[in-house]
């Protein structure tokens, strides 16, 4: 029988039929699995369903001679060395498309939330800052208006439609940059300058790739509206968060609503945290109940396919079935 680890405990029914065709190893905590725990909980295992803070790298999958497969519940891959594991022929499975929606709602929450100071005003409220003598004023708690504005949306996939589909709603010009020419009712592509330099409000939806690490850096950040919001649910290392930090501070920019770090989970030493003008989420754009469930099915569905001989449904690297 097959041996199979997976490195966190799954919601949904379809994960508990792995255990009927293969050897399951279900690391059942606390926390997340670390590095060291990963390396010798997996030795002798053919497959592996991981989660994205489960990071598979060269060196672990050369330790790993008898891994035939590895599924993801995740939509990126960027936590796992996929060219080493094509090189190997390990399929790597992850769960694409369940995830669109409900991360779409968290980015438009994110965006409303950075524009109308709703963080820092709530902040305010639990302090017990808000008193009689500063109950209102008209400039009490100003925020930047959302409805009427210019969105500008870096990556043009299916999340990045789905945040422009709400922004639609809400009455905002549209604009886009993707790296390849897509056609988008009610958005106009434009180049990434045009994007950064006409946009009030800057959603990121990138896969994080060696193309697009700090795609938006020092110099795109400088390059920014005045007074812009920027956006990321996507991927941490796609924003320099040193430069966006700067950029808060100075008043170059003025909010960020951010869900992805360069490192997860949050450090001390991270500058956003000490912002007042920065809404801060620790990477929960696809938390809900039940699209954690159907993101679950999806990487049980790959590693059952997996496990019976067939190609998964869902893969990143189709190329290792020849």
């Amino acid at each position: 029988m097959e041996k199979l680890l997976i490195t966190h405990q799954l919601p949904g029914e379809r994960v508990k039929q792995l255990a009927q065709t293969s050897d399951v190893n279900v690391w059942m905590g606390p926390g997340l699995l670390p590095a060291q725990a990963l390396a010798e909980e997996l030795q002798g295992s053919t497959g592996l369903v991981c989660l994205l803070t489960d990071r598979i790298d060269e060196a672990l999958l050369d330790s790993m001679p008898a891994l035939k497969f590895i599924s993801s519940m995740s939509v990126g891959v960027d936590h796992i060395d996929v060219a080493a594991a094509t090189q190997r022929g390990i399929p790597v499975g992850h769960t694409p498309g369940v995830l669109v929606e409900t991360t779409a709602d968290a980015t438009f929450g994110l965006l409303l939330a950075a524009a109308r100071r709703m963080a820092e005003a709530d902040r305010f409220v639990r302090q017990g800052s808000w008193r009689a003598e500063n109950a209102w004023s008209p400039d009490f708690f100003t925020g930047k208006d959302v409805a009427g504005a210019t969105l500008g949306i870096v990556g043009l996939g299916d999340i990045g439609r789905a945040v422009a589909r709400r922004a639609q709603g809400f009455g905002m010009d549209v604009v886009a940059w993707n790296r390849s020419a897509v056609d988008v009712p009610g958005v106009s592509l434009v180049d990434l300058g045009t994007l950064l330099g006409r946009s009030d409000f800057v959603s990121i939806h990138v896969a994080l790739t060696a193309d697009t690490a700090e795609l938006i850096n020092a110099e795109r950040i400088a390059a920014m509206k005045p007074g812009a919001v920027l956006v990321n649910t996507a991927r941490g290392g796609i924003v320099d968060e040193q430069a966006l930090a700067q950029a808060l501070s100075a008043g170059d920019l003025y909010a960020a609503g951010i869900d992805v770090f360069g490192r997860e989970p949050v450090e001390d030493d991270n500058p956003l945290l000490h912002l007042p003008n920065v809404v801060l989420t620790p990477h929960i754009g696809s938390a809900t109940a039940q699209t954690r469930i159907e993101m679950a099915d999806l990487a049980a569905g790959n590693a059952l396919a997996a496990l019976a001989g067939e190609a998964m449904p869902h893969c990143v690297n189709p190329e290792v079935y020849g």
